[in-house]
């Protein structure tokens, strides 16, 4: 659940997020990501910068020093965001069910905090799931530092509460038309001659957002 003392940041930031929902669905033409997903990835990379890269928060008009490293320059925020989604795949994902969306969130930010055994604070930021454990620099992990920005999962939940548009919904909801049949998950990508991780069971941290998000429909 979202910490208490989190509930109005959440609803603060949702609300500055869905504000721009405009511009976020121009980018969600061109790669079929929703824009609603596409908001929070901006809020996580950039504060909601309008001259950071969705890629990684630098510079659009200049070529990224942060990974990924080498893209760009562009010619304006939508542009460079375009790239950075397709870069990682996601204009060739149909899924956007919550699991798989979660899923998709974390794995645009890596699996670091998969492999320390944590939840990621990118996703969940700001609610119970998460405590402490955060990347404070491309590749530097301090497993005592706390991420103070809020996290993907209760922004979408905070999203969905206040725009009755944004109809994200559990694996295998057939209720929305637009969420097409989930495929089976892909194990997280990890570095030869290391076998791969199975994917696990889904988390019990997910169950309550998936609950709520179900509620609302």
């Amino acid at each position: 659940m979202i910490l208490p003392e989190k509930v109005w940041q959440f609803e603060a930031t949702a609300a500055r997020l869905i504000a721009a929902k405009p511009r976020y669905q121009t980018v969600e033409n061109f790669t079929g990501v929703p824009w609603y997903v596409v908001a929070v990835i901006h809020d996580r990379e950039a504060s909601q910068d309008w001259k950071g890269n969705l890629a990684n928060g630098d510079p659009w008009n200049r070529v990224t020093t942060h990974v990924p490293k080498g893209r760009g320059p562009f010619s304006s925020w939508e542009s460079a965001a375009v790239d950075a989604l397709k870069y990682e795949g996601f204009d060739k994902e149909s899924n956007w069910c919550i699991e798989h969306s979660l899923y998709l969130l974390e794995s645009y930010n890596g699996w670091g905090y998969w492999n320390h055994g944590v939840p990621s604070a990118y996703v969940w930021a700001g609610t119970a799931e998460y405590t402490s454990g955060k990347y404070t620099a491309d590749g530097r992990w301090d497993p005592n530092a706390v991420d103070k920005q809020l996290g993907c999962a209760g922004l979408l939940f905070a999203m969905a509460r206040q725009d009755p548009s944004i109809t994200i919904r559990r694996q295998g909801d057939t209720r929305e038309p637009s969420i097409t049949t989930p495929r089976p998950v892909p194990v997280p990508p990890v570095p030869k001659p290391v076998a791969p991780v199975p994917v696990p069971a889904q988390p019990t941290w997910w169950r309550w957002l998936i609950s709520l998000i179900s509620k609302k429909g």
